[in-house]
């Protein structure tokens, strides 16, 4: 909403520095400082308010260290990080941009969901919560919209050479300064995306169907739905997974956000998409300011959920970030880099798959079920190992950083 205000004062009384407005740069900054200020400022007069209205979580005896410190905890704390999104993202981005759009959508969407999950738990007093499959329902349900999105919008396309343009779309003529030779660029709708370690780092969802002797829109629609849903499901449920300790979920959340930022900012920049040789996705720049508000909030919500956390983000909050991140990736074409920039996320959810399944193989074969692991997820392996929470997340938030390097990376390796 400020930039359309500051945008109006600047064209109109031309006031000095509205015009900072026009910039991505400036207005993540503003995004990143407000989301701070929300997170940490009302942050603790929401913790309060939780304490009064005895929201505490309940702390199921894992016989785990600590644990029973906990109970009580204040938790659904996950709408204090939805307000750092949102407040800022609403002031400072485009609001008819329908990357911020669908952004917004999932914010609300996955919170709802966390939400009720959480209020089930907490004031209907079940335990289980939300039943898994209505979980399920509403991932699927979301990533269906964004595919469907994706897909069809108009203004969803990228830049791309071609040697007929068309007549009906703007063109640009680009000529080789050596041989004075011309091509062509065009905004057109395409079903590529970025993967590593690929002719050009970029990869056509239609060819898998060549594989089959199957072609045309809705075969490949239906393929990208497929993978969409998919990653929209893996990613939410893993980062819901990953919330088990004090600011492990939040800490690694961040670090995914900066570099969502940083890949966003390259993706919609010309210039910088054209030096790396990367694809170049009009208008897609806009997400650097609710990356900016993301990773704030995450920041600030860390102040009070590192260890000793003084509350925890409920499933309010870690599948409202799962689902962000992974919205966030697939609208910027760099889904298939989720394994490697997601890998915590990824192991602690692979830890829970193969400790059931294996669990379960082996009481059926022998009659008595064993463990792969001493506990999953993963963290809860190495606190029973004795590893102290603290150490756990620093170890955790480190891997991180290195994935989300070799993720960054993988833009020149061809």
């Amino acid at each position: 909403m400020l930039y359309y205000l500051f945008n109006w004062l600047q064209e109109h009384l031309h006031i000095p520095g509205a015009g900072l407005f026009q910039y991505i740069s400036f207005r993540t900054a503003m995004a990143v400082i407000v989301s701070l200020i929300i997170t940490t400022v009302f942050g603790s007069r929401l913790i309060r308010l939780l304490h009064k209205k005895q929201v505490g979580e309940t702390i199921r005896d894992l016989g785990l260290e600590g644990e029973k410190k906990k109970q009580g905890t204040p938790t659904m704390g996950g709408l204090i990080i939805i307000a750092g999104i949102l407040v800022p993202t609403l002031l400072f981005a485009k609001l008819d941009n329908i990357y911020v759009i669908i952004m917004i959508i999932t914010t609300l969407w996955m919170g709802a969901i966390g939400f009720l999950d959480d209020y089930i738990k907490v004031f209907r007093k079940n335990k289980e919560g939300l039943a898994g499959r209505f979980k399920v329902i509403g991932q699927v349900g979301l990533g269906t919209l964004i595919a469907i999105t994706m897909y069809f919008h108009p203004d969803i396309v990228v830049r791309e050479q071609v040697t007929n343009p068309s007549s009906s779309r703007p063109v640009e003529v680009i000529i080789n300064p050596q041989t004075g030779e011309k091509t062509y660029a065009e905004n057109v709708k395409s079903t590529k995306t970025n993967i590593p370690f690929y002719k050009n780092n970029e990869f056509d969802y239609s060819k898998v169907l060549d594989v089959f002797g199957l072609e045309g829109k809705w075969p490949t629609f239906f393929l990208f739905l497929f993978v969409v849903v998919f990653i929209v499901t893996a990613v939410s449920n893993g980062a819901n997974i990953t919330d088990g300790i004090d600011g492990l979920a939040t800490g690694t959340s961040a670090i995914i956000g900066i570099t969502l930022a940083i890949l966003a900012y390259v993706s919609g920049n010309i210039i910088f998409s054209d030096y790396l040789n990367i694809m170049y996705i009009p208008n897609s720049g806009e997400l650097v300011i609710f990356a900016g508000a993301f990773i704030g909030a995450c920041t600030g919500f860390l102040w009070y959920n590192a260890y000793p956390a003084q509350v925890f983000m409920g499933d309010t909050g870690s599948l409202m970030i799962g689902g962000n991140i992974a919205a966030f990736a697939i609208l910027i074409r760099k889904e298939l880099l989720i394994p490697v920039l997601c890998g915590v996320f990824l192991i602690e959810l692979v830890s829970v798959i193969t400790q059931v399944s294996y669990f379960k193989y082996t009481k059926k074969k022998f009659g008595e079920g064993r463990r792969i692991f001493l506990m999953s997820p993963l963290h809860h392996h190495y606190q029973k190992k004795g590893y102290h929470e603290a150490k756990i997340v620093t170890r955790f938030v480190i891997v991180g950083v290195i994935l989300a390097i070799l993720t960054i990376v993988t833009l020149k390796v061809r």
